[in-house]
């Protein structure tokens, strides 16, 4: 290299990474570094930010409906964005390890009992929603995945997702987070074994099973670390710059619940006296169209009007789990005797969910 040559251009040597990768990956580090201590900053100082707003800055009185729901939107908005934008960060990085290809690698030849319960923790952390239905049940049945397997992973994908979790734990703690996705892997494990016990394949369209699979690499594990940071950003970008959105709608709605719903009227048609609640909160949510981000900041505000938690646990898993999009969308690669049984099935794990809760809790 003759002198004056950009050192960037040099080669680099056994085991070093090149200098411009070096460069990019330490420029991403510093900023995910300073975003999270920026991050840290603006959530700890959120309650003492809208009870200035709104008593001070706005000069409401304490205590009136208007000003409780101000005080509600003021708080919680920015508080579900910031745990939004964290999670998705995290959750995009892991994403880079679970592509459709190789997921329907980990899943093709395992034994369909512990082919359920992987195929439900895949769902978790994999990138798909009911919108990815067809191709992904195309790509599972063509791989030899088995259908109850393949039931698992449809169920848990949508029902249980970051954006779900990530709101669950900004609105009500770990302990209901948790609870959620236990729950949630129980009906996608549950149904998905029910459903390959009952032998259904026949109700699968027949040009369905015809298709071939390709086996085409991923290239997930060559990924380098930078790329992945990389990718994480990006998924912040386009997650949250689609359902931010949702969250503000869902959170104005919640606040007009938390102002001026009465507590009374919400504890009879959704609370656990009511026996016909949970079977109702189904049926409602079933042909509603939501995502998580959405639906969440409703589901805290009639939380805190009375409703049991088991009836609006159902009714949210009814709207992200059994929507009638996903069941249009499904249609297309499965007979209806084959969806009704799929509805069914989830519908009745909801059921129990709904009532087991109203009863414990």
């Amino acid at each position: 290299m003759r002198p004056g040559d950009d050192a960037a251009s040099a080669p680099a040597g056994p085991g070093r990474a090149p200098v411009s990768r070096r460069w990019r990956f330490a420029s991403r580090v510093a900023l995910v570094l300073l975003g999270a201590a920026a991050w840290y900053f603006v959530y700890v100082n959120l309650e003492a930010f809208s009870t200035w707003f709104t008593y001070s800055l706005l000069g409401m009185t304490a205590g009136t409906r208007l000003a409780s729901a101000i005080a509600f939107l003021i708080y919680e908005a920015p508080k579900v964005l910031l745990l939004l934008t964290l999670v998705v960060f995290a959750v995009g990085i892991v994403r880079t390890f679970f592509t459709p290809e190789r997921t329907r690698r980990i899943l093709a030849g395992k034994r369909e009992t512990v082919g359920n319960v992987l195929a439900a923790l895949l769902g978790v952390v994999t990138p798909f929603c009911s919108c990815s239905a067809v191709p992904l049940f195309i790509g599972f049945v063509s791989t030899g995945v088995p259908l109850g397997v393949t039931f698992s992973f449809l169920i848990a994908a949508p029902m249980i997702n970051e954006v779900a979790l990530v709101l669950l734990f900004g609105l009500f703690g770990w302990k209901v987070a948790l609870l959620y996705m236990g729950t949630g892997l129980v009906i996608a494990i549950a149904a998905g074994w029910v459903i390959g016990r009952l032998k259904l394949e026949r109700w699968v369209e027949d040009w369905v099973r015809q298709q071939a699979a390709g086996n085409a690499d991923d290239g997930a594990s060559s990924l380098a670390w930078s790329d992945r940071v990389r990718l994480g950003l990006h998924a912040v970008k386009d997650i949250v710059g689609k359902v931010w959105p949702y969250v503000l709608a869902g959170i104005v709605v919640g606040a007009g619940i938390h102002g001026y719903v009465p507590e009374n009227f919400m504890a009879s048609i959704m609370g656990k006296g009511a026996w016909w609640s949970v079977p109702l909160a189904v049926l409602i949510g079933i042909p509603m169209y939501s995502n998580a981000a959405g639906i969440i900041p409703v589901v805290q505000a009639l939380l805190s009007k009375g409703a049991a938690l088991g009836t609006v646990l159902a009714f949210m898993m009814a709207v992200i789990g059994l929507s009638l999009p996903e069941t249009i969308i499904l249609r297309k690669v499965l007979k209806m005797p084959l969806i009704l049984t799929f509805v069914g099935v989830v519908g009745l794990g909801i059921l129990i969910v709904g009532y087991l809760f109203n009863a414990v809790l």
